[in-house]
């Protein structure tokens, strides 16, 4: 690896690579609990340096026609491409993830998504002009906020750090983003990507630190016009009601507890393999992930055993090893906080039947876990676990199945599993995600929307959906009214 080199900081402020002069903090190795290296930190003077920064290049960025940032972003895309082995490496290195799924998911992903807001960037639409009021014609234009400050949480630290900056840059606004602490790596390199392509210095920047120090400076700065988060939904609200000091605009994408429905009808080999991909990608550390399965009595004990079958045969391992299926949790503290869900579960009642248990090896793994017999009501089956763990219930009908895969404060994602079309069109319409799939899970792509209902957040990442968040819609209206008193003024005043 020689485009990383973490001892030149990971702080990207105005175009370069500085350190930070805020705390350092030791980070270990997911994958073997051993020392990776030592993250620096900003400071508050270099949170308000990347901000001062944003704002300058705002004046230029935002004046720059949409075929002018789309090509900066196409450039942006070959410069990754360039250095796509590298991304996966350290993606891998610093989450414990496989290298498959940094390879043949995160890094194709993200570039995809550069490419889409190429083009995306020239087809910032609004309504069409027209004739609204008589002798006036009136239109749209959707204008770029100023400088964004986004938070990107550690579980996707590349892909996170694209949703976050591209669709806001494609707008015309400048961005300072703050990835978390314990996987700045791959944002550095993202910023280092866009600044080698070409991008003006300041309208990508990157601060690297804790929430509390780093993370509220920068939600707080007087010139940052709008926040956008992603992470759990206690500090989500943390983070609206700071923006509303000065009444900004917030994006968040928080947490999820995503329903699985199986029908009766389901083709129950397609809904195991679903289930087991869909709860154990990223070693189940995914707001998406697939982490309540209601399957219909009558195929229960059939969906149960395969599913138990395919997660035994998982291969939890190195996450550098081609062969490995699931790697590792972010840290010790997580890997505890899972394991000890699980616990309390069992203790409670419920019943394992596959996992349940910490991979004895160096490093923080779990095995992808099934628990059955878990009430409703309880904390496995009511809250993030945000590990590898599926919980499955049975349900005797349609109704009591859309009763229970809406019973959480969350709304991010669900899927249900039916070969019955109407059936299939009726869940769609009757969960209350911002995401239904329909025999499948977890699959995004970069032209349609992400985000969530309820206690899972408000906007939307990817897709063209996205630039509601990141524009502000501004109506002009032009008079071609000849006569120099208008007939509404005379609801204020005659003409005389």
């Amino acid at each position: 690896m020689d485009y990383y080199n973490p001892t030149l900081g990971h702080q990207f402020i105005n175009g370069k690579q500085v350190l930070g002069q805020g705390p350092v903090l030791p980070r270990v190795s997911p994958a073997t609990g051993d020392k990776l290296l030592d993250v620096d930190t900003a400071s508050a003077e270099q949170v308000d340096q990347a901000v001062q920064a944003a704002a300058r290049a705002f004046k230029t960025w935002s004046a720059l026609t949409p075929a002018e940032r789309s090509d900066h972003l196409l450039a942006f895309a070959r410069e990754l491409q360039a250095h796509a082995g590298e991304l996966a490496q350290v993606e891998t290195a610093q989450t414990g993830k496989s290298i498959r799924m940094s390879t043949e998911f995160d890094v194709p992903g993200t570039i995809d998504n550069v490419n889409f807001f190429a083009g995306a960037a020239r087809n910032l639409q609004g309504l069409a002009a027209g004739d609204y009021a008589g002798n006036t014609t009136s239109m749209i234009r959707r204008e770029a906020i100023g400088v964004i400050g986004s938070i990107s949480p550690w579980n996707y630290p590349l892909q996170m750090a694209a949703w976050k900056v591209l669709p806001a840059i494609a707008a015309g606004n400048t961005i300072v983003l703050k990835p978390s602490e314990l996987t700045p790596g791959t944002s550095m390199l993202f910023a280092k990507a866009a600044s080698d392509s070409g991008l003006p210095d300041g309208v990508l920047n990157v601060v690297v630190g804790d929430g509390p120090s780093v993370g509220a400076t920068l939600v707080r700065h007087p010139l940052v016009k709008m926040t956008s988060f992603t992470g759990s939904t206690a500090v989500g609200l943390k983070i609206m009601s700071m923006a509303a000091e000065r009444a900004n605009r917030v994006h968040l994408e928080l947490g999820g507890k995503a329903p699985f429905i199986v029908f009766d009808d389901a083709d129950i080999e397609a809904a195991a393999h679903g289930a087991v991909a869909g709860s154990t990608i990223n070693s189940g550390q995914d707001c998406t992930a697939a982490t309540r399965a209601y399957v219909h009595s009558s195929v229960f004990d059939k969906f149960t055993a395969r599913v138990a079958q395919l997660m035994d045969a998982m291969v939890v391992g190195s996450p550098s090893d081609p062969d490995t299926d699931m790697g590792s949790l972010i840290s010790e503290a997580h890997l505890e906080k899972v394991s000890a869900m699980v616990d309390r579960a069992k203790q409670d009642g419920a019943q394992i039947l596959a996992g349940g248990r910490r991979e004895e090896r160096p490093g923080f793994y779990y095995r992808p876990t099934l628990v059955i017999g878990a009430a409703q009501d309880s904390e496995i089956v009511q809250h993030e676990v945000f590990g590898p763990v599926l919980v499955a219930l049975p349900f005797d009908d349609d109704e009591q199945a859309m009763d229970l895969a809406n019973d959480t404060p969350y709304g991010l994602a669900a899927s249900a599993w039916t070969k019955n079309v109407d059936r299939a069109m009726k869940a769609s319409a009757q969960i209350q995600a911002g995401c239904v799939w329909i025999n499948e899970h977890i699959l995004i792509v970069s032209d349609m929307p992400h985000g969530g209902y309820k206690a899972s957040g408000m906007g939307k990442d990817m897709s063209q959906y996205s630039f509601d968040e990141y524009t502000n819609v501004k109506h002009v209206m032009l008079s071609h009214d000849p006569a120099p008193h208008r007939q509404w003024q005379d609801t204020v005043f005659k003409q005389r």
